[in-house]
């Protein structure tokens, strides 16, 4: 039986730093990865908050850079679809579209994707224009004005970011009132350039090859109104990857693995890395971060269990 030290299921910025400590520890090492290096980052357009890359670097290419340095150190890739993964076995069972991979310890990094609106032209319009992450894409509206859709503590901190940043923020949501916490209420509703459309709710994007304005029907009265604005920051929520999971790791209510700061599931040898686990900040530093912690315990672990 072919088996790997170290299966790294995705290959986000979480995987591959969990890739390169595992090669340079003399692991043997794989990343399953079902599309590109990269993960969700790979459709950043422009990476500015991660330490060391060099202004206007892109996601993909900073991916592509993650790959090739675990890869120098002797990490394997696996351009594949995991379809289950049998996580109490000895060892560890992965199957794919591809084939069948043992592992003696499995790093989850499968990440997680923001959810849509669901409206036409949506996904065409990602990142020229349509954004799901303030923090990363916020500073290119600087002196501009935004719509951002969501009523819960991603939107109000996302508006309240974009609010120092834009000439003008629009908050659309569903509800008359924020669910956001309180902490957020005061500094949104003192914040002079913050527009609330209560009740309401974005229908259609405007503008041919960007965003110029996106449609707010009134859920009461049924009156839409055409909003001008140069992006439209959509902060509904997050949907962690765990479908292959969720029957055998534990998982929040959210959905997301439950998996300290140690990044260690229920399951000896199985850890959660990068967003895809409970966490308080979801950002490429705090990924890299959880694949070296990853890497250590899972030394941990592999040399106990050489012993049993």
């Amino acid at each position: 039986m072919n088996v790997y030290d170290l299966i790294i299921v995705g290959g986000g910025p979480g995987g591959y730093t969990a890739a390169l400590y595992g090669a340079r520890a003399g692991l043997r090492t794989i990343v399953l990865e079902k599309l590109s290096p990269g993960g969700q980052m790979a459709q950043t357009t422009q990476v500015d908050n991660y330490p060391g890359v060099q202004p206007g670097a892109d996601g993909y290419s900073l991916g592509e850079t993650m790959r090739q340095e675990a890869e120098h150190f002797g990490a394997q890739t696996e351009l594949t679809e995991v379809l289950s993964v049998q996580l109490t076995e000895s060892p560890k069972r992965i199957e794919t579209s591809d084939g069948i991979f043992y592992g003696k310890s499995v790093v989850i990094a499968t990440g997680a994707g923001p959810r849509e609106l669901g409206i036409d032209r949506e996904w065409e319009l990602t990142g020229r224009g349509v954004h799901y992450c303030a923090s990363c894409d916020g500073m290119f509206y600087r002196g501009k004005t935004v719509v951002v859709v969501g009523g819960g503590n991603t939107a109000a901190a996302d508006a309240l970011l974009l609010s120092r940043v834009a000439k003008k923020v629009y908050l659309v949501h569903r509800r008359d009132t924020l669910r956001a916490t309180k902490i957020y209420h005061q500094p949104l509703m003192e914040a002079d350039n913050v527009e609330f459309l209560w009740n309401s709710a974005v229908t259609e994007i405007l503008g041919e090859n960007g965003v110029q304005g996106v449609a707010v029907k009134n859920l009461q009265s049924g009156e839409v109104a055409e909003i001008p604005c140069d992006g439209l920051f959509v902060s509904i929520g997050r949907k962690p990857a765990t479908d292959l999971v969720k029957n055998q790791l534990n998982l929040d209510d959210a959905g997301y693995i439950v998996a300290d700061e140690t990044t260690q599931t229920n399951i000896p040898g199985v850890f959660a890395v990068g967003d895809v686990r409970t966490k308080a900040v979801r950002q490429i530093v705090t990924a890299a971060a959880d694949g070296a912690v990853a890497v250590h315990f899972a030394e941990e672990f592999l040399a106990q269990s050489s012993k049993v």
